[in-house]
């Protein structure tokens, strides 16, 4: 019983040290974004009648248009569906001509 419990250690203890080895033996390799972020831009604006305030947010990289408020009584962000620009300035150079 004792030998097979010895063993087992020894056997435990070279599995740990392999392990131990192994994780100073990898190579580091330098990995570039795939894609890059996108770029924000924020407007402040305001509501015609109301109080609350609100953020423009507008993604210039995938070309979306989104805005949130904050609605004070429920406590609660609200956000506006996303307008895609690209649709939108397509169709005005379309009227255009």
């Amino acid at each position: 019983m004792k030998s097979t419990v010895l063993w087992g250690l020894v056997g435990l203890n070279a599995v740990l040290l392999f392990l131990f080895a192994g994780s100073f033996n990898r190579l580091s390799t330098a990995q570039a974004q795939i894609h890059r972020p996108a770029d924000y831009l924020l407007i402040p604006g305001e509501v015609s009648g109301g109080s609350t305030g609100l953020v423009y947010i507008i993604d210039s990289t995938n070309g979306r248009l989104g805005a949130m408020a904050y609605d004070e009584s429920s406590r609660l962000l609200q956000t506006m569906p996303e307008i895609d620009l690209n649709r939108v300035y397509s169709a005005a150079t379309a009227n255009r001509r």
